[in-house]
């Protein structure tokens, strides 16, 4: 039981990070719109860089650590 709850921690916080990382880089890239792109231009820049899809890739993993049922085969 131990092992599972490090893991889902684990788990949990890696994709917060991540999500953490994304999140600013998608916020630094709105500066873009002060140069004049426009918001669809925007989001066509951002659907092309890899680091902006670290925000998608790390709530994916913390609803993951949250709310799949995680179950130990170990008898207590």
């Amino acid at each position: 039981m131990q092992g599972i709850q490090m893991g889902r921690a684990f788990i949990f916080l890696v994709g917060f990070g991540l999500a953490v990382c994304g999140g600013i880089t998608t916020i630094a890239y709105l500066n873009l719109t002060t140069t004049g792109y426009t918001f669809i231009e925007f989001l066509q820049f951002i659907s092309k860089r890899i680091e902006c899809y670290l925000i998608v890739v790390g709530l994916v993993m913390v609803w993951i650590s949250i709310y799949f049922p995680f179950e130990s085969t170990e008898k207590d």
